[in-house]
């Protein structure tokens, strides 16, 4: 079938889909030419996936943290032009000989001389390249002064000046990080630290230049002006409450602290009152609208007046009592240019450089030779590129054919004797192995789209000594029985290296497992129920055996006459003899009531095996039913779309394909007896032992010839009676 082109696509029915075959590496080559509405993903995420992270950030070209049909074309079509046989690609090999660059493509006979001098400078002699020779290039790369990457590092510089002048700049203005792994800077924060440390200096140098009205307290004016402004709103209050008590003198006791406000607190410990006190006027209203600076003042606000006091009052008005609004105003006034100047500040960035440092690097003026170091690491830039265009194309040519087959037909889930991508290992739980886990990104996702699969879902948070943080995984049980399983059990999950991790079941997603554990549901639900009914029963017939006994004892009384009690008689084994006796003919009579039933409605042996097979059919058959139309509908697309998967067709998982997915443990046949075996009681054995006599009684009735029966004459009494009643009708 061709699609979007001549190419004649080959197709086959995977998962009880068709799909397109993905087999060969001309389907490589012609991969643009497939229709996307045949793809079975259109993107897929980076995370949590069976393969190397760093190809599928290398295939993540436009970084949106996700791999799109355009972008596996666009590898497709790349790695078709640099490789000259589009079949090596599909070897998933890890080494690329030399000989299996295309020379024929200026690109590829580009990235032959960039392997080749790689090789060289690793003095090794071969005629191929690894992706471990790449990687100890790479490493060797990053240790060097220059990478190529435009940043430079401490290492980056040998002289001790430039290195510690490229840690104030990391400090100050901040890093980027180098293509080593290291903290450095390019030209933007070079340039940045310069123009902000010149900004800085300037400013610093206009406030030295007009320092008697910028500081007017010298070097305390920070600390005055933080000293003014911690009072400054309880200072103006105060002054505004003496001038309406002047406004209105009927006003100052409220204005002032009264005395019930006082009353309210003073039973409390007044020490650990301060923040109410503190709500209280600064000091008691007065006509003459002075602010005492003494003991008058506020309690709780003393502290911050004796800072004011000893920083800017006592050097404005030496042995002052009280301060006037016109002092204050004034006081407050003297610090206006040194708000216009911390106002201009500029260059703050570069703020814990010490103005002299400061001052020195401007006068050094090494900025030049910083970035002359900047460009002689960008001229490593194409080389360095190269080595990572090598580095991309190894880990393409191992991995790229592995994706693609998880991408366009998920032919590796498929494939018993392989793993998806997806997979993330195999969890142990209750006598099975569950091999279809994936791991879990979002658990809210999961809760509205995984019911929509028809599956059997465990997740399980799984956690290892090994590694830190914890796991989830969603654990799909595709066949057996749901057993003992249930929210909190413990289990045992194996990632695909083998590692161990301790796994709890945090929740469950109940669907059908099996027809088999279909069929069993209902007598299981039935069983419950009576096992809950009995229970309940039960309880409820010992508590009142318990309330009856108990009431017996508080009005147990001794008789007057000093006589002892009646005592019951002890058992008669005769009359339990005769109990059995009795209970044997009773069911000796059922016997022959269900011989002469079966022999009056003239029923033969198979009637009544077709009628039991219905009952079983109308009880097990509509939870069967409902469990085949759900296990023939089991999709793993709602569970891997909550994870980032952009699927485009269904991922089934059949009965038969789910039965290689959840392997349940076999036992060999023992022979041997087990010496804790609980013995049945005997009344359990005597009910089984007269239930097979009864079948066997039924079956001899039926084998016998008619005329041999034992109810005989009862069939032909009935029979007589039934003609002699007809005529009379």
């Amino acid at each position: 079938m061709k699609s979007n082109g001549n190419y004649d696509w080959k197709f086959s029915t995977v998962g009880g889909v068709t799909r397109v075959n993905i087999e060969s590496g001309q389907d490589l080559a012609h991969l643009d030419e497939l229709d996307r509405k045949l793809w079975t993903a259109l993107s897929c995420p980076l995370k949590n996936l069976e393969i190397d992270e760093k190809t599928l950030i290398m295939l993540d070209t436009n970084g949106d943290g996700k791999i799109h049909i355009e972008e596996m074309v666009a590898a497709s079509k790349w790695l078709t032009t640099v490789i000259n046989d589009p079949e090596l690609l599909t070897h998933r090999a890890s080494v690329i000989p030399f000989s299996a660059f295309n020379k024929e493509s200026v690109e590829g006979k580009h990235l032959l001389e960039v392997s080749k001098q790689i090789i060289e400078n690793l003095g090794l002699q071969k005629n191929e390249i690894s992706i471990a020779d790449v990687s100890d290039s790479l490493a060797i790369f990053a240790k060097t002064r220059f990478n190529g990457d435009g940043i430079i590092t401490v290492n980056s510089a040998e002289d001790e000046a430039l290195k510690t002048l490229i840690g104030t700049i990391i400090n100050t203005v901040g890093s980027v990080t180098d293509r080593s792994g290291d903290p450095g800077v390019n030209t933007d924060q070079i340039e940045a630290f310069y123009a902000a440390l010149a900004d800085y200096t300037a400013w610093k140098d206009a406030g030295a230049a007009d320092k008697e009205n910028v500081f007017p307290y010298g070097d305390d004016t920070a600390a005055a002006l933080d000293a003014c402004m911690a009072v400054k709103d309880k200072i103006d209050d105060f002054f505004m409450r003496c001038k309406l008590a002047s406004f209105n003198a009927d006003s100052a006791s409220v204005l002032d602290v009264s005395s019930a406000k006082i009353s309210e607190i003073s039973g409390n410990n007044l020490a650990a009152s301060t923040a109410e006190i503190a709500t209280y006027p600064l000091a008691r209203v007065n006509a003459e609208h002075k602010l005492p600076l003494g003991d008058a003042v506020n309690p709780a606000w003393a502290g911050a007046m004796a800072t004011l006091k000893k920083l800017v009052l006592d050097k404005e008005f030496p042995k002052a009592k009280d301060l006037t609004e016109e002092q204050w105003n004034a006081v407050i006034g003297k610090f206006g240019a040194y708000n216009a100047w911390m106002a201009a500040k500029a260059g703050a960035c570069v703020e814990s450089v010490d103005y002299d440092a400061a001052k020195q690097i401007l006068a050094d003026n090494k900025k030049d030779a910083l970035l002359d170091l900047v460009a002689q690491d960008k001229a490593l830039e194409e080389k360095s590129n190269d080595i990572e265009s090598v580095d991309k194309l190894l880990h393409l040519y191992r991995d790229f054919f592995t994706l693609l087959t998880n991408f366009v037909t998920f032919a590796d889930f498929y494939n018993p004797e392989k793993k998806a991508i997806f997979q993330a290992g195999t969890l142990y739980i209750d006598e099975r192995a569950c091999d279809l886990c994936v791991k879990v990104s979002d658990m809210g996702a999961q809760g509205a789209m995984a019911p929509l699969s028809n599956m059997y879902i465990l997740y399980c948070d799984c956690t290892c000594k090994s590694k830190p943080g914890t796991m989830t995984i969603a654990a799909v049980m595709t066949d057996g029985d749901v057993g003992s399983i249930m929210v909190g059990k413990h289990a045992v999950f194996y990632d695909r290296d083998g590692l161990g991790w301790n796994a709890t079941v945090t929740k469950i997603i109940e669907n059908p497992i099996s027809i088999r554990q279909a069929f069993w549901s209902p007598y299981r639900k039935m069983a419950k129920s009576v096992e809950d009914m009995i229970n309940k029963r039960a309880a409820e017939k010992d508590a009142k055996v318990m309330a009856d006994a108990n009431a017996k004892i508080d009005n147990a009384n001794i008789p007057a006459d000093g006589s002892k009690p009646e005592v019951k008689p002890p058992f008669d084994i005769a009359k339990f003899a005769g109990i059995f006796a009795a209970i044997g003919l009773a069911l000796g009579l059922v016997a022959s009531a269900i011989g002469g039933l079966f022999a009056w409605l003239g029923l033969h042996w198979y009637h009544w095996v077709i009628m039991f097979a219905a009952i079983i059919a109308i009880v097990s058959g509509p939870a069967m039913i409902m469990a085949w139309l759900k296990l023939r509908k089991r999709n793993l697309s709602p569970i891997l779309n909550a994870n980032g998967w952009a699927l485009n067709a269904r991922v089934l998982v059949n009965v038969r394909f789910g039965a290689t997915l959840t392997s349940i443990a076999k036992y060999p046949i023992v022979r041997t007896k087990d010496p804790f075996t609980t013995k049945a009681p005997l009344w359990r054995r005597i009910l089984n032992w007269f239930i097979f006599l009864v079948c066997i009684c039924v079956a001899v009735y039926f084998i016998l010839p008619k005329d041999m029966r034992p109810f005989k004459s009862c069939c032909q009494k009935a029979a007589v009676e039934e003609v002699v009643e007809t005529p009379a009708e």
